[in-house]
């Protein structure tokens, strides 16, 4: 994509000369006769740099400077004084009005191409640097949208079974101070906790009559129950931002011993985040109160998962997890 050069100059013969130095360079050239028309068009087109004539009737080159530096729209736009004014003087004038650069009359069209070039080059990487940092703010905005949308399908499938409510937030702090004594990274951490969030998202599929029953679930009713891990995964897998964090969500209920659900994984064949987030499941479940039965005690809950050390749970997760609760 070429640069746009306004050319501002109340002289045609001027205007003519410079459009002669650059258009074979392949700059896009646009004509200005004079100061309020310079400032009009640079407002329009938002060139990449103004050729600026200082001696024009009206408003002289110094005063539109001036008044496009005054202007946040166009304040940013480089301007290269051109004017046959040679002295000191008249330089530092420039500069002090906002300038970008100073060249004389009668200028070189080589130098006059090089000082175009190096100012155009800068500008774009500029612009450059301005979109990247535009676009990292709206990843950044983005990412939090995504991370409200979590929390909020969390507390939505907390207040849909009340007798666990909170429980979705509680478990996914504690499986991410569990995996810290894991040494995982921070980028893994992030997607152990969106997939801790939505480990029991497959329940909205679950109907009100078993996932609400006060009593014990019956066989046939049990068999309904734990496809929530793979409805969970049928729902979310086709989000593939969410794709780091389905391990949590599909797979929470499988067992070091295979005896779990729905896949019967064993060992390290079942990934590491849902070897984590199950015994953190398991231990808020049993110290939390339920319609059909009081909390059990922490002495009680912890000799559970000692005795399950093996069986339900990977043997140095319990161990990390007693250091973690004691």
């Amino acid at each position: 994509m070429s640069s746009t050069v306004l050319i501002v100059d109340d002289e045609y013969a001027g205007r003519e000369t410079l459009q002669s130095v650059l258009e074979s360079e392949g700059y896009s050239l646009e004509m200005a006769e004079n100061g309020l028309q310079a400032i009009e068009m640079a407002k329009k087109i938002m060139p990449d740099v103004i050729l600026l004539d200082v001696m024009m009737p009206g408003m002289t080159g110094y005063e539109v400077c001036q008044h496009i530096r005054a202007d946040p729209q166009v304040a940013e736009i480089p301007i290269i004084i051109l004017t046959a004014l040679d002295d000191r003087e008249s330089m530092l004038k420039a500069l002090k009005v906002g300038a970008d650069d100073f060249i004389s009359k009668p200028f070189d069209r080589f130098e006059l191409r090089a000082r175009l070039l190096g100012i155009t080059r800068l500008n774009r990487y500029h612009k450059i640097i301005e979109e990247r940092a535009k676009l990292e703010k709206v990843n950044t905005q983005l990412l939090a949208a995504y991370e409200a949308t979590i929390e909020g399908w969390s507390r939505a499938l907390d207040l849909r079974d009340r007798e666990t409510e909170g429980h979705s937030q509680r478990v996914a702090e504690l499986t991410i101070r569990l995996a810290n004594k894991f040494g995982i990274n921070s980028e893994e951490l992030i997607h152990i906790h969106r997939g801790a969030l939505l480990h029991d998202m497959g329940k909205i599929g679950i109907p009100d009559s078993i996932l609400h029953k006060p009593g014990k679930l019956s066989d046939e009713e049990w068999v309904i129950m734990r496809k929530h891990p793979q409805f969970a995964y049928d729902m979310l897998q086709t989000i593939e931002y969410l794709h780091p964090a389905l391990d949590i969500p599909y797979c929470h209920h499988e067992k070091w011993d295979g005896m779990g659900y729905p896949r019967s994984m064993q060992g390290a064949e079942i990934p590491l985040a849902a070897r984590l987030f199950a015994i953190v499941d398991v231990w808020d479940a049993l110290t939390s109160d339920r319609p059909y039965r009081a909390a059990w005690k922490k002495e009680e809950a912890l000799a559970y998962l000692k005795d399950q050390s093996g069986k339900h749970f990977e043997p140095q997760v319990v161990d990390k997890f007693l250091e973690l609760i004691a």
